[in-house]
């Protein structure tokens, strides 16, 4: 449950608001602002010691254990070093350990040699896709009106590997965000792989190293509706292609949908930071980064050190820093420990880890101030071109959004928020025609989101598999869920439900906003410091930098240059591909028990314990001082223009919108069609929840039973839609009108029967779904429910094996 949020009195925010207005401070106002700033102060102090407690609490909690097993694994690795002294086995286990020891180093080594020169290679062919899978150019954007970096690939099925072309096609977009394209499709088991397993065609949104010349965020919009369009265009049998967006590319599908709302079919948000602001206290320090480093004036001073291009190497440094013990020390010990083994896994991934990509100043400044600084998205402020806010609320595809509690990038907060901040509640969502799913996990990391850890992969090849019935839904908020059902771990089938949602359950993923009415001062400082910097200091350091000088900024960055010194264009590093040969042929590896390993272990378990109560102590002191600073009623009065969220409707209001009076006007309208959708619907809504076995069924009867079968997709869309509003917000009457849709006795009994066959058999039906049922028979004068309805009563009599849906 959400922890109770402190909220300041309306009167003290009117007497800041008050002062705020007034040049002179009236000694009529000192009480108000006294009580508001006390409230503030109280507000500030109780965020700092939450904070404070939470982060020991965590300290206190994750590393004593650790140290308690690091002891542990100390003592029985002197146990056996004394093992060995009395086995008087002691010195040539100490032998074998250096000899072993040795030949890892040699052999580490030369791994990152071979790394250095991938990524010279790397670099020298302009940083292409990492996908591990065969493919062709469809599109370029750079031939486009508006040219951009980006491109669309058709990724080439494996052998083996059969697409069907009327199947749904899949378009995947991966994160600019410092690395290159190819992450969502670098190994079998990621998005790319599921899809095409399950026969779907795939294709890919990538983009090159450079940005063209001037481009924008709007540019590169433009050219990934473009792609939708090409993608439509070549599969003109199959239903509107699935945009899966990963992280930053999440943000960027939102975008493009909402520019084009009419353009796609289910968007998918894998890990995508929409609500930067959010998050919990005592976790998540990446959201501070703006209010302790200064806002856009750092990336803007960046870009232009490299005339005019912001360079990514430095975003993969702020993700690396995030976990340090990690990226700094934990992957390269992992691979000198198991060195034999873990060679290629390790090239492959840095292949991609080490691709550093370019973004314009425009491109970047826009990240920053309208996402996430300014956090404008959510306040439906963003602005890709003048003149056009941004209103993620117009999309009408429906959107299935993927969070993690494991995901220290992107946590559930930044991923949902923006459902609460959009809509007035889940009716407005309804009333809009929207569907939003939404899945948490409890462990998958951000990369393990869309690179598809096992834990992850179920998660994936559920939704590819449950698409199809997803558009089945009624309009509303949903959870989805998986639960495992029957098989072996590696093949296993799960069970899925779709449970209705109101935005309680989504704030109870909070822990209250009280923390997220801080960053509003960052906001304003940040616009405030880039003004200033465009106006006085920028003219200076672009007349200073050139075209080399950027180059070689670039060149000597960190990230780069600890690759590319380690390359064989180092002569002091050549040597060791040869050595690394003549220890290969010569590996005489130690064995697991050997004494001096476990003493090995412990002494990395204790260098990595000590980077992580570093970094645990770093993100303390971070978020202290970000509270400190921001959280003051001087900094939140300075913050107050920036503070407002979007504006929303009251709920009363929603009745009076223009689309829920013309459906309500039409409740007494229709047939067969509306009548069984309208009772479906009801249905659904009384039990709140919706299994997949029963929405498959329902899918069924609407997609291959006439006659729906014959209804085209946008109408059999409509009548969903004005369905849900009319049992939305005349339940009762649209029970009672349902004799005006059915006029004769068989169309009666035949609706009744399609309705009650969809929840299947009576002994697994709730109560109340079993009343609904009784009470749709005595509105349209039929006997009670006696029996179950076991086949479908819309199936031809001698009907063959069901024809495999185009949705499938």
């Amino acid at each position: 449950m959400a922890e109770q949020t402190h909220e300041v009195p309306e009167t003290h925010l009117t007497g800041l608001k008050q002062f705020a207005g007034s040049s002179v401070f009236s000694p009529d106002m000192r009480p108000q602002m006294a009580a508001a700033s006390g409230a503030i102060l109280s507000t500030q102090a109780e965020l700092m010691t939450k904070a404070f407690a939470l982060q020991m609490t965590k300290i206190t909690g994750s590393h004593g254990p650790r140290l308690r097993q690091t002891l542990k694994s100390l003592n029985v690795a002197m146990k056996g070093l004394q093992t060995a002294m009395s086995d008087d086995t002691l010195a040539q286990a100490f032998q074998d350990y250096v000899i072993d020891a040795g030949q890892r180093t040699v052999l580490t080594l030369d791994t990152l040699r071979r790394r250095g020169d991938i990524f010279i290679e790397h670099e020298a062919a302009g940083c292409p896709p990492v996908l591990i899978y065969d493919h062709e150019m469809i599109c370029d954007g750079k031939d486009m009106s508006r040219p951009c970096n980006y491109y669309l690939l058709r990724i080439v099925p494996p052998d083996g590997t059969t697409v069907l072309d009327h199947k749904r096609p899949y378009i995947i977009i991966d994160p600019r965000a410092g690395h290159g394209a190819g992450i969502g499709g670098f190994k079998t088991d990621s998005q790319v792989g599921v899809t095409l397993r399950d026969g779907h065609p795939v294709y890919f949104v990538g983009f090159r190293r450079m940005p063209e010349p001037g481009q924008t965020l709007a540019d590169i919009a433009h050219a990934e509706a473009a792609f939708v369009r090409e993608v439509i265009r070549r599969h003109p049998g199959a239903p509107r292609p699935v945009v899966t967006g990963n992280c930053q590319g999440g943000w960027a599908t939102l975008l493009m949908a909402a520019t084009n709302p009419d353009l796609t079919g289910p968007i998918l948000l894998n890990g995508a930071p929409v609500d930067p602001w959010a998050g919990r206290v005592g976790e998540n320090p990446m959201r501070y980064n703006g209010g302790v480093m200064g806002g856009a004036i750092h990336p803007m001073f960046q870009a232009d050190l490299g005339n005019g291009v912001f360079d990514g190497a430095n975003i993969v440094a702020n993700f690396e820093q995030l976990n340090p013990s990690r990226n700094y020390f934990g992957k390269y010990y992992d691979l000198y420990a198991r060195v034999d083994s873990e060679q290629e896994r390790f090239l492959d991934f840095e292949r991609w880890w080490g691709g550093f990509f370019l973004l314009n100043e425009a491109e970047m400044r826009w990240i920053v101030q309208q996402l996430f600084v300014g956090n404008r998205l959510v306040k439906n402020e963003a602005q890709l071109e003048p003149g056009r806010n941004i209103d993620v609320t117009n999309i009408r595809a429906p959107i299935i959004v993927f969070a993690s509690y494991g995901d220290n990038i992107t946590p559930p907060q930044q991923a949902l928020n923006w459902i609460i901040k959009s809509y007035t509640d889940e009716r407005e969502i309804e009333i809009r025609g929207q569907r939003i799913i939404y899945m948490l996990h409890d462990q998958v990391g951000h990369l393990g989101i869309f690179v598809s850890s096992k834990i992850a992969r179920k998660e994936h090849s559920e939704v590819t598999s449950t698409l199809k019935t997803i558009e089945t839904l009624p309009p509303g908020l949903f959870e989805m869920k998986i639960e495992d059902y029957e098989g072996p771990v590696e093949d296993r089938t799960f069970t899925v439900s779709f449970h209705a949602r109101t935005m309680n359950n989504l704030r109870d993923i909070n822990d209250g906003t009280d923390d997220e009415d801080a960053f509003a001062g960052v906001a304003r400082l940040s616009d405030q410091m880039a003004e200033t910097y465009d106006v006085t200091l920028r003219p200076l350091v672009q007349a200073a930098v050139t075209e080399d000088m950027a180059e070689m900024t670039r060149k000597l960055h960190p990230s780069r240059l600890q690759r590319s010194v380690m390359s064989t264009s180092n002569p002091m590093v050549a040597p060791i591909e040869m050595l690394a040969k003549q220890v290969t042929e010569r590996r005489a590896v130690a064995d697991p028990a050997n004494p001096f390993l476990k003493l090995q272990q412990v002494w990395a378990d204790g260098v990595i314990q000590s980077m992580d109560l570093y970094r645990d102590l770093r993100d303390m002191m971070y978020e202290q001082t970000f509270f400190g600073l921001w959280a003051s009623p001087w900094a939140r009065w300075y913050g107050r223009t920036n503070l407002p969220d979007r504006t929303l409707k009251r709920a009363e209001d929603l009745r009076g919108l223009p689309e829920v009076q013309s459906a309500l006007m039409r409740i007494e309208q229709g047939g067969f069609a509306e009548a069984v959708i309208r009772m479906l619907i009801l249905l659904a809504d009384s039990r709140g929840s919706v299994r997949r076995d029963r929405l498959e069924r329902s899918s069924h009867v609407l997609n291959m039973d006439e006659p729906f079968k014959s209804l085209s997709p946008d109408d059999r869309a409509r009548i969903l839609y004005e369905q849900k509003l009319i049992a939305e917000f005349e339940p009762d009457r649209a029970i009672e009108s349902l004799p005006l849709l059915l006029v004769s006795a068989s169309d009666r009994k035949l609706a009744a029967e399609v309705v009650q066959y969809v929840p299947g058999s009576i002994d697994e039906m709730a109560p109340h779904t079993f009343e609904m049922l009784q009470r749709f028979r005595q509105v349209l004068d039929l006997p009670k429910v006696t029996g179950d309805v076991t086949e479908d009563p819309l199936a031809p009599k001698r009907a063959s094996p069901p024809v495999e849906s185009v949705e499938e």
